[in-house]
């Protein structure tokens, strides 16, 4: 009997996206933020089709187990079936037809006794016939029950396996990838303490679990600190902005200069009673979600050369000016990342 999980399986195997090629190490910026964001979407595509063979694993264990409950069943009924038979046999063994056997039927001297025994032995070798062709199908039952059951157990325990050696191949790219981008973060000059500890917070394989939390409220640990000391963005958002700076850098001579980024819930309340009209309502801004920053050094100033020259080169790198901040209210210095419209990813 062919298995009902095993196909999928294998066709799982064949599209899952663990299988992955050797990657040289980044030699720029770019290089990395588009191997860094490539790892990201590999590991949450993966992360899906496992989610699925965990959903078709526990499908086949019940189906699985609703084929062992059957097997009992089956030998259940074929242990009560094996009784009449044997007391079928035994009767008709231990009780010859009519007192003196057959022999009456044969010399024609049979009598109503003798043909009623004879009748009576029909219907016993009948019902006895019927007994034995549904104790044989009843076999045939059990046996196909146990081929199909010790089948999916083995697929199961293929799936298993497959999956274990797929997260351990994806946990030892992830590691990989998040090491190289701490590295290039740190020659950057991203740190997050005095005593220049790697920029470890900027993991983008984090970037889904930060939006598990509300606006504001986002833990440290999920935001990565940017060159600029004391401002924090969304990891896809930080390495975007490192790239955007870097560029502005070799264009203006100087790092960009920021005065806002991540605000958390509290700031976000601080900022909207100390410029009312010129912050969002707490809660519901992008700052808080770490895809916002406010930006000086000459950006600020609407038409400047900073401001027209990060209006042209920001999109192409995630980050924009919104179209609400030209007039409503206006606002030159704020700008915001969108990874939809980011072109490395």
């Amino acid at each position: 009997m062919t298995s009902l999980f095993a196909p999928p399986v294998r066709a799982q195997v064949e599209a899952s996206p663990a299988v992955v090629t050797q990657v040289k190490d980044p030699t720029n910026l770019t290089e990395l933020r588009q191997e860094a964001e490539k790892s990201a979407k590999e590991l949450e595509d993966a992360t899906k089709v496992l989610e699925q063979r965990r959903a078709g694993f526990a499908k086949a264990e019940k189906e699985l187990k609703a084929k062992l409950r059957a097997l009992e069943v089956a030998e259940q009924q074929l242990g009560e079936m094996r009784e009449p038979v044997s007391r079928l046999a035994e009767l008709f063994y231990q009780q010859p037809i009519g007192g003196d056997g057959i022999v009456p039927f044969l010399s024609g001297e049979a009598g109503v006794g003798t043909l009623r025994a004879m009748s009576d032995a029909s219907q016993i070798v009948a019902v006895r016939q019927m007994a034995v062709e549904q104790t044989s199908r009843l076999y045939q039952e059990t046996e196909r029950l146990a081929a199909a059951a010790q089948e999916l157990r083995a697929g199961n325990l293929l799936a298993e396996a497959q999956m274990a050696a797929e997260i351990e191949t994806l946990r030892a790219r992830s590691d990989k990838i998040v090491k190289s981008l701490t590295t290039a973060l740190v020659k950057m000059g991203i740190k997050i303490d005095k005593v220049g500890r790697a920029a470890l917070a900027c993991n983008p394989l984090r970037i889904t679990t930060a939006t598990d939390y509300p606006n504001g409220l986002i833990p440290r640990t999920f935001l990565c600190p940017l060159q600029q000391k004391g401002h924090l963005l969304r990891a896809d958002a930080a390495i975007a902005f490192v790239s955007l700076n870097e560029a502005f850098r070799k264009q203006f001579g100087r790092q960009m200069c920021v005065t806002d980024a991540y605000r958390s819930l509290a700031e976000q309340q601080s900022v909207y009673y100390r410029r009312p009209g010129f912050a969002a309502v707490p809660g519901r801004s992008n700052h808080g979600f770490g895809l916002a920053v406010d930006l000086c050094g000459g950006v600020e100033r609407f038409r400047s050369a900073e401001f027209n020259w990060l209006e042209k080169n920001g999109k192409r790198y995630g980050w924009f000016h919104p179209d609400w901040a030209y007039s409503s209210p206006f606002e030159p210095w704020h700008w915001e990342y969108d990874p939809k419209i980011d072109p490395l990813i």
